[in-house]
């Protein structure tokens, strides 16, 4: 199933690098869900650091940025400290969340590795419903961070 504008986020708890539970979907502020295929590949980590370095962009808006990945919440623990991420990631080892938000490749493109996330962005408001959904094409592409912020700056 995909997401879709409109649509009741789905209420999915993933552990985030702390061992700590962190719901999707259901929060007092706005959150970008940022999937992403997996830790320490060229694309994912300039997609993330892009974050980093434009945080404030997101903090203004009183929004939480989440990043989620299929990885374990171990492997993400070492690719947060080593690009120095100041936001949580969150492991979907299991893939319930990809599953849920309609973004899991059956075949990732490269490696023919299977249960992959595909890379997408999705803005949630504080009533649980999907503001924001960008699906990429491919997992090369980035999604539209300057659409993002658009979308965060109207709630």
């Amino acid at each position: 199933m995909n997401i879709q504008v409109g649509d009741k986020a789905p209420v999915i708890s993933l552990y985030n690098t702390e061992k700590n539970q962190v719901s999707l979907g259901n929060s007092d502020k706005s959150t970008v869900i940022l999937f992403f295929p997996l830790a320490f590949t060229g694309v994912c980590t300039a997609e993330l650091c892009n974050i980093r370095d434009n945080i404030s962009l997101y903090n203004n808006t009183n929004a939480q940025v989440l990043g989620v990945s299929v990885d374990s919440l171990f492997v993400l623990g070492k690719f947060k400290g080593e690009q120095n991420l100041n936001f949580p990631l969150l492991s979907d080892f299991n893939k319930a969340a990809a599953r849920a938000y309609g973004v899991l490749y059956e075949t990732f493109p490269a490696f023919e590795m299977q249960g992959v996330s595909k890379r997408a962005a999705f803005v949630v408001d504080k009533e649980g419903l999907i503001r924001y959904a960008e699906v990429c094409p491919t997992p090369g592409d980035l999604p539209d961070f300057t659409a993002i912020q658009a979308c965060l700056a109207t709630l």
